[in-house]
C-alpha cells in the first residue's frame, strides 16, 4: 500500500523488507532529518518527485520501474534522495527574480539547487501525468506550516511538448496568483484555464513567509 503525504517512512519496517547487508546502506540515504522533514510539496496534481516517491517509496528497487515508469526509474538512479527529500526542492534568496535565479531547462530542479540533487527531474520525457480539468485545485502540503506570501501557478502553453522539449520561462503562462496564506499544512489554490488539452506542467511557485525561500514545482498532467 502507498504511503500518503502525512507520513513518514517507518525506518525499522521498512529495513526487514531491505534486509540484511542493504540495510546500512540505505539507511544513509534516508533525508528524514533536519531540513528534509521541514518543508512541503505539490501533492496534488503531483510534483515530479512526491509522485515517484509515491508510486515507488516502499518499492524502489522494483525492476519493473524501468519499464512501467522510465523517468522515475532514471530519478532514482541519478539520486535517490530526491525521492526521499520531495518536500525539499527549494532555494534561498532568489529576491523574486526567478528567470534569474533559475535558468531555462533547469525549472524543474529550481536551477539545480541543493548541489544537483534535483537535476533528475529536469530530464525530458514521458513523466506520469495527473488527469485534470480545465478548473482544477492544486494542493500543497507544508509539513511545517511556513505560510506563503504568495503562489504562483503556470501552466505550459498549448503546443508546447514537456515529453519532447525542455521547459523555458516562455514555455509558462501565468493561470493564478495569491495573496499571503497564514501557516498551515494544507494549502489550496483554484485554478481555471480553457483551451488547454493534452500533456502539460503545472508550474508552481510558493514563495515561503518564514524567509526567502522559494519553492519550484513541477507537475505533469494531462487535460482531458
Amino acid at each position: 500500500m502507498r504511503k500518503n503525504c502525512h507520513e513518514r517512512v517507518s525506518l525499522v519496517g521498512w529495513a526487514r523488507r531491505v534486509g540484511g547487508v542493504c540495510v546500512a546502506a540505505v539507511l544513509c540515504l534516508l533525508p528524514w532529518t533536519g531540513t528534509a522533514s521541514a518543508h512541503g510539496s505539490v501533492v496534488d496534481p503531483a510534483s515530479r518527485n512526491y509522485g515517484c516517491w509515491l508510486r515507488w517509496g516502499d518499492d524502489f528497487q522494483n525492476p519493473a520501474m524501468e519499464q512501467e515508469d522510465p523517468m522515475c526509474w532514471q530519478a532514482w538512479q541519478a539520486d535517490p534522495n530526491a525521492m526521499w527529500n520531495w518536500n525539499g526542492l527549494y532555494r534561498n534568496g532568489s529576491g523574486g527574480d526567478f528567470p534569474a535565479a533559475v535558468p531555462d531547462g533547469q525549472l524543474c530542479s529550481g536551477g539545480r539547487t541543493e548541489s544537483g540533487r534535483y537535476d533528475s527531474l529536469d530530464s525530458v520525457g514521458a513523466w506520469k501525468t495527473t488527469d485534470i480539468t480545465d478548473d482544477f485545485t492544486v494542493k500543497l502540503y507544508d509539513q511545517a506550516s511556513h505560510g506563503a506570501d504568495y503562489f504562483q501557478v503556470y501552466v505550459t502553453r498549448q503546443g508546447f511538448d514537456p515529453a519532447a522539449e525542455a521547459l523555458t520561462w516562455s514555455d509558462l503562462q501565468l493561470v493564478a496568483e495569491t495573496g499571503r496564506y497564514a501557516p498551515s499544512q494544507n494549502y489550496e489554490i483554484p485554478v481555471t484555464t480553457s483551451g488547454l488539452s493534452g500533456r502539460h506542467v503545472v508550474y508552481t511557485i510558493w514563495q515561503a513567509s518564514h524567509m526567502d525561500q522559494t519553492y519550484f514545482l513541477c507537475s505533469d498532467v494531462n487535460f482531458t
